[in-house]
């Protein structure tokens, strides 16, 4: 029997609440399956950021190189800024693991509405690929003549060939065995040396596949058509911002974010990936068992599919459906009155 060695970070807020139920699915499509998952949690989070004044040890990397997979809570707490949490924990991972993918599919799912009216499931379907290692999300750049008239900041936006391309490959990859349609969100107007050079290499491994259509549309106008037309969308590869903005507008669009899973991922598979839910903390709720855990669950869908397990992957996603669709155990954002345990529990059952 197959054993997948698997880091658990919780996190912060709901993070911990809901990663409680993903394990517990996780764990129960496992044994169904036969494999197994070996669990070691780390608490790498804002609380031992305030205790310690790190967000994780020093050879944090090197304690995750040996795991198969991360499964990540959602990070962040008052009192902890933004960007200390982010940069102390969740982007030296990504970037240690050469994780350049970031992985978001969104669909309507069962039982669940959308804020554009009259739209189908089939409708609202689609994937983000977010370039995750460079682009704008650069520590170049600083701030001068701190607090003088003349004050100013430098932020430096990074764009490699290598980088672009292969997120871009990705793109087109997945296409294949999906609708084989990809468009690519530019800014080429506004931004005369990144987005060109993004347009120009988009270009140039779009030749490669004639199969499939392509076309690129300046993000302000893509943004828009998620919502207009989100029927004419099916795979959108992105630069680091502008995924990360699209994602979660797509989300929004489909149901929440608390429906959204995502991935880190290294396609080599040199490293462990990591799949985390795309909602923030909540701290305002955290501990009141009202989390909606489907994120996170289905977030641990698409880690089971990464380490080869397609059967207990589809198996937790139907499960997800099934529990949805049925609209006896909902959370409160769902319309329901539900815990987050009684869903988790609910979908775990719902495996068989």
């Amino acid at each position: 029997m197959n054993t997948y060695r698997i880091a658990s970070i919780p996190g912060d807020g709901i993070g911990v609440d809901v990663t409680v139920e993903a394990r517990k699915v996780l764990d129960r499509a496992a044994e169904l399956h036969g494999f197994g998952l070996e669990w070691t949690e780390f608490d790498w989070s804002c609380e031992r950021y305030s205790r310690t004044g790190t967000m994780m040890p020093a050879d944090g990397v090197e304690q995750l190189a040996p795991m198969h997979a991360i499964l990540l809570g959602a990070v962040g707490f008052p009192g902890v800024p933004d960007h200390v949490s982010l940069w102390g924990l969740l982007i030296p991972l990504r970037r240690a693991f050469a994780q350049y993918v970031n992985l978001r599919p969104v669909k309507l799912l069962p039982g669940t509405t959308s804020v554009l009216a009259n739209r189908s499931a089939e409708e609202l379907e689609m994937v983000i690929v977010r370039e995750n290692s460079e682009g704008e999300y650069s520590a170049i750049g600083g701030r001068h003549n701190t607090g003088q008239p003349s004050e100013f900041v430098l932020q430096e936006s990074v764009f490699t060939r290598v980088g672009v391309e292969r997120i871009i490959r990705y793109a087109f990859e997945l296409a294949l065995n999906r609708k084989g349609k990809v468009c690519s969100a530019t800014k080429s107007n506004g931004l005369i040396h990144s987005m060109p050079y993004w347009d120009e290499i988009f270009a140039e491994v779009a030749a490669d596949y004639p199969q499939v259509a392509s076309e690129q549309c300046h993000v302000d106008a893509l943004a828009a058509r998620m919502v207009q037309q989100p029927d004419r969308l099916d795979v959108v590869v992105a630069s680091n911002l502008f995924g990360d903005i699209l994602s979660d507008l797509a989300a929004a669009v489909t149901g929440g974010l608390g429906m959204a899973p995502s991935g880190n991922i290294n396609p080599p598979g040199e490293f462990p990936s990591m799949f985390e839910a795309v909602h923030g903390s909540a701290p305002d709720i955290a501990g009141q068992g009202i989390a909606n855990p489907v994120a996170q669950v289905l977030t641990g869908a698409m880690l089971l599919e990464h380490l080869g397990q397609t059967g207990a992957a589809n198996a937790v996603t139907k499960a997800v459906e099934q529990v949805l669709a049925e609209g006896a155990v909902a959370t409160p954002d769902l319309g329901g009155n539900a815990t987050t345990a009684q869903l988790g529990s609910a979908i775990a059952a719902a495996l068989g």
